[in-house]
């Protein structure tokens, strides 16, 4: 059986997650969120004290992590040696860390096969920095999902003060900067749009829009590959 990868890569606070969530939820496709699992390696560096430039310490602590993504109530959690933490790594700490992690070359490999077999089981929707470009790159639908640096750090505002956290507009927008010149800098796999990939800005679209969108160009891509 032929299965459809969709994968969908943008910068921090695009909006990747909450809009790939819908779209799979709507097409019945199961949710990848590439970086969760990051964000999961950058927690556990966290913890145990180990800085997120030093790559070898990050190395040499992956054999004893063991991430998984399950799906409970239809909502995908995040296991770190079987603790759930998919609460745990939505902090802006913790953002900066899966930043730092994620230009580690081991942490790449370490992630690269567990998220590639993913596809090979069902129909799928990955988001993450690298999917189309690294991961999924014979994806037959890749699209690049962003928006203005302004409107993202808005959105990521919005969201982390709705969760209770003390964050200002101003430490919001700068974090979100910093991250877009960790991902795009980085040597390792930086974010950037692949060739063929369809570029979505949602700045001026709603959440409502911009899954329609998504939807929308997942269809016509679809169509386009079988000939219709």
């Amino acid at each position: 059986m032929n299965y459809i990868s969709v994968a969908i890569d943008g910068p921090s606070g695009a909006g990747k997650s909450t809009v790939a969530r819908a779209a799979a939820a709507r097409l019945g496709y199961v949710y990848v969120d590439t970086g969760a699992m990051y964000r999961a390696i950058g927690l556990a560096a966290c913890r145990k004290g180990i800085a997120g430039e030093d790559a070898d310490s990050i190395a040499a602590m992956l054999p004893a992590i063991d991430i998984r993504l399950v799906y409970q109530g239809g909502t995908q959690h995040i296991l770190l040696n079987g603790e759930d933490v998919s609460d745990a790594i939505r902090t802006p700490e913790i953002a900066r860390y899966a930043s730092k992690v994620s230009a580690v070359p081991a942490v790449r490999q370490f992630l690269l096969e567990t998220q590639r077999d993913m596809a090979k089981n069902g129909n799928i929707l990955m988001d993450g920095r690298d999917i189309g470009t690294v991961i999924l790159p014979d994806a037959p639908v890749k699209i690049f999902l962003t928006a203005s640096v302004e409107t993202r750090a808005a959105r990521r505002y919005l969201e982390l003060a709705g969760k209770g956290q003390q964050v200002t507009r101003e430490g919001v927008l700068r974090d979100v900067v910093e991250r877009d010149r960790q991902d795009m800098s980085r040597a390792v796999a930086p974010l950037r749009q692949a060739a063929d990939a369809v570029l979505l800005d949602t700045s001026e679209m709603t959440l409502e829009e911009s899954i329609k969108a998504v939807l929308a160009i997942i269809q016509k891509k679809t169509e386009e590959n079988r000939g219709v």
